[in-house]
């Protein structure tokens, strides 16, 4: 992960992807506060912008590092949302946009953690829509098995859906 940027340049930029497999299931990864495994959450790949790369070109690269996939179709941004969060004892401000992303490939491999994502991440999973609502796991964004379900039955919103604000 970059160094949290000045106040002046504002949040981080961050790529995050839906990817969706034949079946419409999610991939989500496990990740916790490294210091408490306990302290637990699923989310979406994705991470921060490196450099000059468009958003497009981080959501491909995120996902490649933190699942091993790189067979994807990268569909429309669906979502965004600015969200404020402790981890790893500093506080992140992120402006995320979510994209649609469908593959084939069900199989992962991640291979290009950071050193924090390897203290952080516990594994990935796919989720069905009703596995996802029915969940007790602290899920992120907050409404995700809702967008999920709103995605499933009406596909990509034509523009992408401002989410509320997130601080924790």
């Amino acid at each position: 992960m970059s160094p949290e940027p000045p106040a002046a340049e504002g949040p981080r930029r961050v790529a995050r992807v839906v990817l969706l497999d034949p079946d419409d299931r999610i991939l989500l990864l496990h990740g916790h506060e490294p210091a408490d495994p306990a302290d637990d959450w699923w989310f979406t790949p994705g991470g921060g912008l490196e450099g000059d790369e468009t958003r497009e070109q981080a959501a491909l690269r995120e996902l490649a590092e933190e699942t091993g996939i790189t067979e994807v179709d990268l569909g429309p941004v669906l979502w965004r949302r600015q969200c404020s969060f402790p981890f790893d004892g500093r506080r992140w401000e992120q402006d995320e946009w979510y994209f649609l992303a469908r593959t084939t490939t069900t199989e992962t491999a991640p291979a290009g953690l950071t050193e924090l994502e390897l203290r952080s991440v516990a594994g990935l999973r796919w989720w069905t829509s009703a596995e996802l609502s029915a969940a007790r796991e602290t899920v992120y964004p907050t409404r995700l098995a809702e967008l999920l379900r709103t995605l499933l039955d009406e596909g990509p919103p034509s523009t992408p859906v401002v989410l509320a604000p997130e601080i924790a």
